[in-house]
């Protein structure tokens, strides 16, 4: 059942005032509205927590995980029911996000068990090293401190209140607090709830996990600006999450801000890959370009082709796949209505000609599809940001040195693809060394959305993909995030922890 507070340390918190959800469907209802004073006591909460959970052997905290994992599982229905009605999502997609996130918590409970991201070294003393002795060194990564986490718009499962960003900092043995997504608002809370009863379940520390829920800037510009968060996981736009990096940047002590802001995610089409299957590559980027309304940050917005009948023999294919796509509701009447506005700015951009343009209204949207040659791309650096929707590019450059200009102009991404037979090799060793510099995943002969959780993989990029090259949310790498390495000098054994067993 929905009381509409904050979880605060384990106590579930009445506000002064309340704002109130926008569902897709069915009934709105009434949340707390979070205020700086409950982000100061979720900080202090997770500071009075943090020595004794930052002490958990791992094979506790692992066990704390599962548990979590479990509860979830046991409001499944609950869950795939109040995050239907708030998001629009499908019961299917959100059962699967479901999976994922549980996943994900499971992942990270066998990854310490083995203590292998602990990274243990050891420099052994050299006595009687000349001229002077070597003293021994044991180097460990240790838990950074309390750690913020904003929910996600578009995962409100897998990257929001117990999702990836969360179940690596409690693995890591940091205590979270969590900035509720007022988009879904309801689910989280839910979700919150399971967390709960997995606390009470394994004896952890009551402030090893809270949520404060709201909309508007400022409890979010309270919660990286609290002297006590010693780290930040985000997901959402390059405006909001460039405006919450800086003031972790001001801070009197900075602190990281591991942000991911969004990607256009181009595919490079190879001209032997095109001439070969040129309509199946069509359908297969209408597919993920439309999936959940392309409402993903790995939604692939940009394909980059050489022109010529090929071309425009794909162009004809891409509108023939997208066009009996039906509108599809997306998450909130805001994020239609910057679909529209982008849609619109995209139309109006020199040089570019639509091929097919959206239709719905309201909290509906369909795909929209243009093309432009790739001078004209080049020329407006506006073509290459974020339309969030279903909203695909094509950019017919005039040959191999294009596509090539095309590739060293782009920002930062989470993901660049190649689409290549063998025949486009040459073109392809040419295209890697300049895509390497630009995404945290490249992939072959398919589309990025749907993002394998496994121990070799980076969700992450060079700005303004991320704010952190080096990181990545997804994948057993994450954990790093939220350690730091810690060397003691000839330390007695009997002082060190059991981690260094």
């Amino acid at each position: 059942m929905l009381t509409g507070h904050h979880l605060i340390a384990g106590t579930w918190v009445a506000g002064e005032a309340v704002f109130h959800s926008a569902p897709a469907e069915g009934p709105a209802h009434a949340f707390a509205a979070g205020t700086p004073r409950d982000i100061d006591a979720a900080c202090q909460g997770a500071e009075a927590a943090f020595a004794a959970y930052a002490a958990t052997s791992r094979a506790a905290r692992a066990v704390f995980l599962d548990r979590i994992a479990d509860e979830i599982e046991a409001r499944g229905a609950e869950i795939t029911a109040i995050a239907t009605a708030e998001t629009g999502l499908p019961a299917g997609r959100l059962e699967g996000e479901r999976g994922r996130t549980t996943g994900q918590l499971r992942l990270f409970a066998s990854y310490i068990r083995t203590g292998d991201y602990l990274d243990r070294r050891v420099d052994p003393a050299q006595p009687d090293r000349q001229p002077a002795p070597r003293p021994e060194i044991r180097m460990i990564q240790r838990p950074t401190g309390p750690v913020a986490v904003f929910g996600a718009s578009n995962f409100p499962l897998a990257f929001s209140t117990a999702g990836g960003d969360t179940a690596s900092a409690l693995a890591a043995g940091c205590p979270v607090v969590v900035k509720g997504h007022p988009a879904h608002p309801g689910t989280g809370e839910i979700v919150a709830q399971a967390i709960h009863a997995a606390i009470l379940a394994c004896d952890m520390p009551p402030g090893v996990f809270s949520l404060v829920q709201g909309p508007g800037f400022d409890i979010g510009q309270a919660l990286v600006q609290h002297p006590l968060i010693r780290a930040v996981g985000f997901t959402g736009g390059l405006r909001g999450g460039r405006a919450l990096f800086d003031l972790c940047a001001r801070r009197p002590e900075p602190i990281p801000f591991f942000g991911e802001l969004g990607s256009v995610n181009p595919v490079f089409l190879l001209p032997a890959a095109v001439a070969a299957r040129g309509a199946a590559i069509a359908a297969g980027w209408a597919a993920s370009l439309t999936l959940g309304a392309g409402q993903f940050c790995t939604n692939p917005g940009i394909v980059v082709l050489i022109d010529g009948p090929d071309a425009q023999g794909f162009v004809e294919a891409a509108k023939a796949a997208l066009a009996p796509v039906a509108a599809q509701t997306m998450l909130t009447d805001g994020i239609a209505d910057a679909y529209r506005a982008g849609c619109d700015r995209v139309a109006r951009t020199s040089g570019v000609q639509a091929v097919l343009t959206p239709a719905g209204a309201a909290r509906q949207a369909s795909p929209a599809l243009f093309q432009v040659s790739g001078a004209d791309w080049l020329a407006d650096a506006t073509l290459a940001q974020e339309v969030f929707g279903p909203l695909g590019l094509i950019v017919r450059v005039r040959d191999q040195a294009g596509m090539l200009a095309v590739a060293a102009a782009l920002e930062g991404q989470l993901t660049c693809g190649l689409h290549v037979d063998a025949a486009d090799f040459a073109l392809a060793r040419a295209l890697l060394p300049v895509l390497e510099r630009k995404a945290g995943r490249l992939l072959a002969n398919g589309f990025p959305t749907g993002v394998e959780v496994g121990e070799a993989q980076v969700h992450g990029g060079p700005y303004p993909a991320s704010t952190s090259f080096g990181a990545t949310s997804v994948g057993t790498l994450a954990i790093r995030r939220w350690l730091r390495p810690v060397a003691f000098q000839n330390m007695p054994a009997d002082l060190l922890g059991a981690d260094f067993g």
